[in-house]
């Protein structure tokens, strides 16, 4: 069937993915579009990247932009909102997915660290969200990649990251109550450990972390956007101020 022709879940919808030139990113961004949905993707460094998802994308006949955008930055992270509505001729999805992490004992951590994964994991997605209200219509969605590791953090080392990440626990709810009345969703994704390249699969810490889930194994980026393009479609029009797993029984 002609990818232009398809009758995808999200026909007609236009979807901005921030950090979308990699892993669970990138996945997401060509999942959207294999639903229908035209794509934008911010990236930082990660040029080439984000082209290639850009080409990917454009393969199954959807349209697609790649934007530099430093996404802790507010002039630039309310700039990609608007650059992707402009290109793209409106938004009705927005995925924060842009994130790091920073792993290790408490007393090694530096203030650098503190400020970098906030900045990263809190602030960026607070800055688009803030940003991307103000342009999703009715049926809008924000949907934001959180981890496992708020529910459940397995040893020691992950203090920091798993602070970043709660945080977006509450940042969820309260969009979810702030723009309900407009018929705007907002819902939270929890990855367990996924194959990609900063964690790959067979990497020197993945047998203990694939024995912490209850299927004993990793899960993959398309699994992750498989459950973010659920939440953007109609299907999950009545969800919303959730935290959905996809980890393995990472929790259970």
């Amino acid at each position: 069937m002609d990818p232009m022709t398809s009758q995808g879940t999200l026909n007609g919808k236009v979807a901005l993915v921030t950090g979308g030139s990699r892993g669970i990113g990138a996945a997401t961004v060509v999942r959207l579009a294999r639903e229908g949905a035209d794509v934008a993707v911010t990236y930082l460094n990660g040029k080439e990247a984000a082209e290639d998802v850009v080409r990917a994308v454009e393969g199954l006949g959807r349209r697609a932009v790649a934007l530099r955008a430093d996404a802790v930055d507010a002039r630039e992270a309310a700039g990609a909102v608007e650059r992707a509505a402009e290109a793209l001729g409106g938004l009705d999805v927005l995925v924060n997915n842009v994130g790091v992490g920073v792993l290790g004992p408490l007393e090694n951590l530096s203030l650098a660290d503190v400020d970098q994964v906030l900045a990263v994991n809190v602030r960026a997605a607070f800055l688009a969200s803030q940003a991307a209200a103000a342009r999703l219509p009715r049926g809008g969605r924000i949907i934001t990649v959180g981890t496992c590791m708020t529910q459940r953090v397995p040893g020691p080392g992950g203090t920091l990251y798993a602070t970043s990440k709660a945080a977006l626990i509450g940042l969820t709810k309260a969009l979810a109550r702030e723009l309900g009345p407009r018929g705007i969703t907002a819902n939270l994704v929890h990855p367990g450990p996924v194959d990609t390249g900063m964690n790959p699969a067979d990497g020197p810490h993945a047998p203990g972390q694939a024995a912490m889930t209850a299927l004993g194994r990793f899960g993959t980026a398309e699994e992750v956007a498989s459950m973010v393009t659920y939440l953007a479609g109609a299907d999950a029009a009545y969800v919303t101020g959730a935290e959905l797993s996809v980890d393995g029984g990472h929790a259970a």
